[in-house]
């Protein structure tokens, strides 16, 4: 399966599994009574739209480059994962206004092993959801996904407190646990909200890449430095999947265009091992500096030696 068709594929498993989930907590949470339960439904109401919003953007990140949108549609999975973190952030809100009603006016909670069980039944599912995304995620560098999996991951752990919280409740009797709980989803949700959106605000700002993908970088450039006089500019970007690298190199001037056009590819190449799905753009200038190094030198005839025309 090519990578694209996988990213969407695991995205739709994401959809459907949510779908269910969250039928199955506003059910039982709305027979319970439980704050903490509908608190549950509501962050998998979340965990829903940010799914459909990530399958949207795989699908449209997948698309080639067009007239429109002539670096590619890879934006489309940071602006996902933008639009994923507001939304939990819009959940945590319902969530505390709630919880904060309820810590004055104690309502009892009912059929508290019904609501166990569901806990238990959405942090399974959810466990086995996320870990596909994940590994999908880290094949195809995707975002989208990635933040996907993070929803998951939180709505298990909030799951499996909600479950805790439903047997205390059930062994002392002791109602506030529940808006209490509640409370602290919401607190879980809001910090995960705050890594999704910076990472998504990272790439949608254009920040470089990280320092050791720079440091690797580098270091291939530095293995090719017997070929040309220096290399400056260096910049890096990350748009969905895709790295974006460009950079100036200086040659000596009287470096033929078939040995400099010899040298960028072969460097081109090497960056592309080293980082897979990169896209490398380099600008070749002459020497302007009247030395050793710009004439038909020792560094120049290495070069030809190695790469004849």
């Amino acid at each position: 399966m090519e990578p694209a068709e996988k990213k969407i594929a695991v995205a739709g498993l994401s959809v459907w599994s949510n779908s269910f989930l969250v039928a199955l907590k506003l059910v039982v949470g709305l027979m319970m009574g439980s704050v903490s339960v509908l608190s549950e439904a509501i962050h998998s109401g979340i965990d829903l739209v940010a799914a459909l919003v990530a399958r949207y953007s795989v699908k449209r990140s997948a698309e080639p480059a067009d007239k429109d949108h002539t670096y590619g549609h890879g934006k489309y999975e940071n602006l996902s994962g933008f639009i994923e973190g507001t939304l939990i952030f819009l959940a945590a809100a319902m969530i505390v206004y709630e919880a904060s009603k309820r810590l004055f006016d104690v309502t009892e909670v009912e059929m508290l092993g019904a609501g166990m069980l569901v806990m238990g039944i959405s942090a399974g599912v959810n466990i086995v959801v996320s870990r596909k995304l994940f590994r999908v995620a880290k094949e195809t560098e995707s975002l989208a996904l990635e933040a996907d999996a993070y929803h998951l991951m939180t709505d298990v752990w909030t799951s499996a407190g909600v479950f805790v919280a439903l047997g205390v409740i059930l062994v002392t009797g002791w109602q506030i646990v529940d808006p209490v709980v509640a409370m602290i989803v919401a607190a879980l949700i809001i910090r995960a909200a705050f890594d999704i959106t910076k990472r998504s605000c990272d790439g949608l700002l254009d920040r470089s890449l990280p320092e050791h993908e720079v440091r690797v970088l580098e270091a291939v450039v530095k293995r090719h430095e017997v070929h040309f006089v220096d290399y400056h500019r260096l910049r890096t970007r990350k748009v969905g999947a895709e790295r974006q690298v460009d950079l100036h190199v200086t040659v000596p001037r009287s470096m033929t265009v078939i040995d400099s056009h010899s040298l960028i590819e072969r460097l081109e190449g090497e960056i592309r091992e080293a980082l897979p799905g990169s896209t490398i753009v380099v600008h070749v200038e002459p020497c302007e500096k009247d030395c050793e190094s710009c004439k038909l030198s020792e560094r120049e005839q290495v070069f030809r030696s190695k790469n004849p025309p």
